[in-house]
């Protein structure tokens, strides 16, 4: 069995959690005995942006040769508004418009255009404009056609409504305008465009198919054309997408391209990233349905920029068709239309790859509780744990190094000289770490955010030093039901007759789950021997799983279909409290 699953981290910050409220009511509603209808059914996703953003971007039809692409953009509502624009072209690139020139040799972008007047393809900035503007697309591509006297030399410019004839590709304003004079144009202009027009042209060529400016008022939406009724497809950047795609360029420069996509196609570009794709159909269910669920919860995650997420572990991995196969979108089909909600709201159903053994309450993670997010004892991921090469891990550092990470946040601290878990949650979790320095000053971390970054701890769930799950108290049978020990208990076994006797005096062991061997005895107060957290000189962290722990585990739900013949809403279920799945 295969068992590789990308890993996933959660936001850096939940700063979203603490509108989390305000943010349901805009999401749908739920009506006595009704299923629960969302507020949306298109997301905008954010493909490349401010830093990322690109001088040029291709896209090229994916379905046989294609039909190609319509032109218009998308209003509030999310809703494509066509201009009744649009190429038969099937390769297309949107580009500044400024001077440019192609570079094939890009291999990442299948080529691209950047700034510049060098090459053997330049993408001049200065047209010739007609000032006779035109109602409709077809009125103004005649006209431009008439005038140019060629297809090649001539196309549309839609700007603030109107539409207008355009003559040439010129890299100089000198250059437009002798052009201009010697086809005898006296009503016309040279424009240079403004910092928000955005060229399309024949990718790899420098013919101007289209052009578009509308001001910050609306952006170029270009989406495919249908081929015979099909569901189309486009390639972008390498990868394969259902939907369209916006271009602007918000701060005057470079291209952020937003991609819409109906919600189920959105899940579909999901599941097969954030899951093996082979997987257990139940496990991949309840993938779809949290997936989905989260997605409608984070609307306007980067509103700042324009979109509702991002493509990245920040928001939830979207990678588009490339990866998507006949079960995974079974699994999204076979949920269509299911949500989970507790009290009639929709539930913000985060997950992760492993807990380590427990998940935990959200106010414990980041900050305010949320009462379907509660932290639970998951036997489930043992069954997968000791074939996973990283679910037990290890981190040591030196006094000097652990020191170091203090300092260099900040903290004025001398040489660390100790390090406990002061407090660990009901489920056996951490909730924060004390240390202190030569002098005796106490540093306390808490919560998934200091301990990560104090730490690097991938989890919550770890012990320190030879310290097991809360200093003097031993487990039994669960992790919830504690006894306090000291020096002076002695501990009783059963042997193999079925005798209770008493185990000898002296250091006493055990077999940890990994196979390790650990001593357990403790001091007269109550700690294990070695309470300054450190073993042979080392500060030790012992500890499980891969993720924040905050509602459902990954390779739990696995577990639970693979192993227990669970259905995705009995996971669901397990891993959120309280909920309903519907």
């Amino acid at each position: 069995m295969h068992f590789a699953i990308r890993k996933r981290r959660y936001f850096a910050a939940l700063c979203a959690v603490a509108v989390f409220a305000i943010e349901l009511a805009a999401f749908g509603q739920l009506t006595a005995g009704a299923a629960y209808v969302p507020a949306v059914s298109t997301l905008s996703i954010g493909l490349y942006f401010d830093a990322s953003a690109l001088p040029s971007a291709n896209l090229q039809n994916a379905n046989g040769f294609g039909s190609g692409f319509e032109f218009g953009y998308y209003d509030g509502s999310r809703n494509f508004v066509p201009i009744d624009a649009w190429t038969e072209e099937t390769s297309i690139t949107m580009v500044m418009d400024r001077n440019m020139t192609w570079h094939p040799e890009v291999a990442e972008s299948a080529g691209e255009y950047r700034e510049g007047m060098e090459g053997p393809v330049v993408l001049g900035c200065f047209h010739i404009r007609v000032e006779e503007w035109h109602e409709t697309y077809e009125q103004a591509a005649s006209a431009a056609e008439s005038y140019a006297g060629s297809y090649y030399d001539s196309f549309v410019k839609y700007d603030s409504g109107r539409f207008y004839p355009m003559i040439g590709q010129y890299t100089t304003r000198a250059q437009a305008q002798e052009a201009a004079g010697a086809r005898g144009l006296s009503d016309c202009v040279v424009d240079a465009g403004t910092t928000n027009t955005i060229a399309v042209v024949r990718t790899g060529s420098n013919k101007i198919l289209f052009e578009f400016d509308d001001g910050q008022n609306s952006f170029l939406a270009v989406r495919p054309r249908t081929i015979y009724g099909e569901k189309p497809e486009t390639w972008f950047r390498g990868y394969r997408y259902y939907g369209g795609f916006q271009y602007s360029r918000r701060n005057g420069d470079f291209i952020s391209i937003v991609h819409y996509v109906d919600i189920e196609d959105y899940v579909k570009g999901i599941l097969p990233y954030e899951m093996n794709n082979e997987w257990p159909m139940e496990a991949l269910k309840a993938q779809a349905c949290t997936a989905r669920n989260y997605a409608l919860t984070s609307t306007n995650t980067h509103g700042v920029f324009g979109f509702d997420l991002c493509v990245t572990e920040h928001c939830q991995v979207y990678r588009g068709r490339n990866d998507a196969n006949d079960r995974t979108d079974q699994a999204v089909d076979e949920t269509v239309g299911i949500y989970i909600t507790y009290e009639g709201e929709l539930c913000r159903t985060f997950y992760a790859s492993s807990n380590g053994g427990a998940s935990e309450n959200i106010e414990n993670v980041w900050n305010e509780a949320i009462p379907y997010l509660r932290g639970i004892i998951d036997p489930y991921e043992a069954d997968v744990a000791g074939t996973l090469s990283s679910y037990y891990w290890r981190i040591t550092y030196t006094p000097e190094q652990l020191t170091q990470r203090l300092r260099n946040r900040e903290i004025n601290c001398a040489t660390i000289v100790s390090m406990e878990v002061s407090v660990y949650t009901p489920t056996g979790n951490v909730l924060s770490v004390t240390m202190r320095d030569a002098n005796g000053a106490a540093f306390t971390f808490s919560k998934r955010e200091e301990l990560y970054a104090v730490l690097g701890v991938p989890t919550q769930r770890f012990d320190i030093g030879n310290r097991k799950h809360g200093a003097g108290s031993i487990y039994v049978n669960d992790p919830v039901q504690i006894i306090n020990v000291s020096a002076n208990d002695r501990f009783y076994a059963v042997d193999s007759s079925g005798a209770v006797v008493a185990v000898q005096d002296g250091a006493t062991y055990a077999i940890l789950q990994s196979g390790g061997v650990e001593n357990i005895s403790f001091d007269g107060g109550g700690n294990s021997a070695s309470d300054n957290g450190m073993i042979n000189g080392l500060f030790t962290i012992n500890g499980s799983g891969r993720g924040h722990s905050v509602g459902m585990s990954q390779w739990g739900a696995y577990s639970m279909a693979e192993y227990h013949g669970k259905t995705f809403d009995e996971i669901i279920k397990f891993y959120y409290t309280g909920v309903e799945v519907g």
